[in-house]
């Protein structure tokens, strides 16, 4: 993707690359999926996203790629959007660590407003990183975890989409700097504009869902946004409500 200017207010949030549209034959091996691009050529795509993407990988959909010419990628394709009967989706789970960097950085996100620093993926505990770091000008440090969610059904967001020992860590992380007394955040960004409510997917991960209850009894705080989608750009759009 390219990060558009962050001192042009008039641009919302991280521009695509140049798109091209075809449909999905398949996705496999998690990382792998198979296009038919527009023009008839069948391409094999990397899927940035590890998760089960439980509705939004369903074949013949379409879907947007972005091509890369670095001589060093194995696949010169990368998997962006598909396009659901609601809403675009992005599944590139790289995107939302940017995305919400970029709106902290804009002031567009009120609630992690008055920060001087900004830094991105902070070693914490062994072997863990936090994805952003906020700090000063007051004393004091806010962690903020960002989680992808792309699951959606009737209007309800859920995380995780599949069982996540990886986010499980990052709760008792979120609580043992919360303990030692930073500020801490989970922040959920819902990848399309179709949700009117979130909440931890307990059919999935039981275990997810009462750690993120347990934290936020303890203080971690839940941020909950979606995004807008267009062909042109992604940016982050509303605060969604949170039903634990």
């Amino acid at each position: 993707m390219t990060l558009l200017p962050k001192d042009d207010p008039s641009v919302p949030g991280l521009l695509w690359p140049e798109l091209l549209e075809g449909r999905l034959v398949r996705r496999y091996k998690r990382f792998l999926a198979d296009v038919v691009l527009d023009d008839g050529r069948l391409v094999t795509a990397h899927c940035p996203n590890s998760g089960k993407m439980t509705a939004c990988c369903e074949p013949g959909m379409p879907v947007f790629l972005s091509r890369h010419d670095n001589p060093k990628r194995k696949l010169k394709y990368t998997w962006e959007m598909i396009r659901m009967p609601n809403s675009l989706v992005g599944v590139n789970t790289q995107v939302p660590n940017r995305l919400v960097a970029d709106a902290i950085r804009r002031g567009r996100v009120p609630e992690l407003a008055g920060y001087a620093a900004l830094k991105r993926e902070v070693p914490v505990g062994s072997g863990s990183r936090i994805d952003i770091l906020l700090s000063g000008p007051s004393p004091g440090r806010c962690y903020v975890e960002v989680k992808n969610c792309t699951l959606v059904e009737e209007g309800m967001a859920a995380f995780p989409d599949a069982v996540t020992a990886r986010g499980l860590k990052h709760l008792h992380e979120m609580q043992r700097l919360l303990a030692e007394g930073d500020r801490c955040v989970m922040f959920y960004l819902i990848q399309r504009m179709d949700a009117r409510c979130f909440t931890p997917a307990d059919g999935i991960d039981p275990a997810y869902g009462r750690e993120l209850r347990h934290a936020a009894v303890a203080g971690v705080e839940i941020l909950v946004y979606d995004a807008a989608l267009t062909l042109e750009g992604i940016w982050l759009n509303r605060k969604i409500p949170c039903r634990l």
